[in-house]
C-alpha cells in the first residue's frame, strides 16, 4: 500500500550527485512559479541570468536569477503536480543552493463564499495524492510549517486573505462528487495539485517553503465554475507579493 512507502532508515540507491555532480551554492532564496506569463513577464521586466537547468528526457528548463529592490532570488518554471514539482524543489536546492522558497499558484475554491477576492494561506494539506508518503510517516494532513509568518506578512501588506486547510490531489478529472463533499465537511477551502508533496519533501531536507494560493475555479457538489481560472493562474499580483516577501525570510 502506498502508506507504507515512507522509509527514512535506509539510504536512497540514486542520488542528484549521479545527474549534476557536486552541490552548487549560487543563491538562497526561489521563487516557485507554474505560469508561463510570469515567467515571460520576468524575463522581459527584470534582468535575468540563467544560473542552472532542470534536465528531463523531455527537455530542459533553465533556472534564473534576479533581484527585486536588493534583494537577490532564483525562479523556475516549475512541472505541475506533486510528484514532479516536489522533485523540480529538490533538484533546484542541488543545483542553485537555495533553501528558502516561495510557492504561489492557483487553486479551485471549495467555499466560494470564503475565498471570494482573497488569496489563500494553507494550514494543512490533505494528502490526496502519493509523493508525500515517500516522505512523511503515514496521516491523513500535513502541517504546512510556515503558514504564520506568510500571514504575518499579508497582515503588514493590507492583503486579502483566508486561511484554512486544502486538499492536495493528484487527479483533477477524479475530483468527484464525493470526494469533494468529504473534503468540505473536513473544513478545507481550497483544492490543488502540490502542496502536500512539496511541503513533505522540504520537510524531509530541511528546506523552508513559504506558500500561498489564489482561487480561480469553484467546485460544489452540483457544479462546477471555471471563468476565474485563467486570471487566477497568471495574476501579477501574486507575483509582486511573493517579491515583496523575500526581504521577510
Amino acid at each position: 500500500m502506498i502508506i507504507d512507502s515512507y522509509d527514512n532508515n535506509t539510504e536512497p540507491v540514486i542520488s542528484l550527485k549521479d545527474f549534476y555532480k557536486e552541490r552548487k551554492y549560487l543563491t538562497e532564496k526561489c521563487l516557485i512559479i507554474f505560469s508561463k506569463i510570469i515567467i515571460d513577464y520576468l524575463l522581459d521586466n527584470f534582468e535575468c541570468q540563467k544560473i542552472g537547468t532542470i534536465e528531463s528526457v523531455n527537455g530542459s528548463r533553465p533556472v534564473y536569477k534576479s533581484t527585486f529592490e536588493g534583494q537577490e532570488f532564483a525562479f523556475y518554471l516549475t512541472m505541475m503536480g506533486s510528484a514532479l514539482a516536489s522533485t523540480d524543489c529538490v533538484e533546484v536546492n542541488w543545483i542553485t543552493g537555495a533553501h528558502k522558497f516561495i510557492m504561489f499558484g492557483s487553486c479551485g475554491s471549495l467555499d466560494k463564499e470564503k475565498t471570494f477576492g482573497k488569496y489563500i494561506i494553507p494550514t494543512e494539506a490533505y494528502r490526496g495524492e502519493g509523493t508525500s508518503y515517500y516522505y512523511a510517516a503515514p496521516s491523513d494532513y500535513l502541517e504546512i510549517k510556515n503558514h504564520d509568518k506568510v500571514e504575518k506578512f499579508f497582515i503588514k501588506e493590507n492583503a486579502p486573505y483566508t486561511k484554512g486547510k486544502v486538499w492536495t490531489t493528484d487527479v483533477i478529472i477524479r475530483e468527484t462528487r464525493g470526494l469533494v463533499a468529504k473534503r468540505k465537511a473536513d473544513g478545507c477551502i481550497a483544492v490543488e495539485m502540490e502542496l502536500a508533496g512539496i511541503q513533505a519533501a522540504c520537510s524531509f531536507y530541511g528546506l523552508e517553503l513559504y506558500t500561498f494560493l489564489e482561487a480561480g475555479d469553484v467546485l460544489n457538489e452540483s457544479s462546477y465554475e471555471v471563468k476565474g481560472l485563467h486570471s487566477a493562474n497568471h495574476d501579477l499580483g501574486k507575483l509582486y507579493l511573493a517579491l515583496k516577501f523575500l526581504k521577510e525570510i
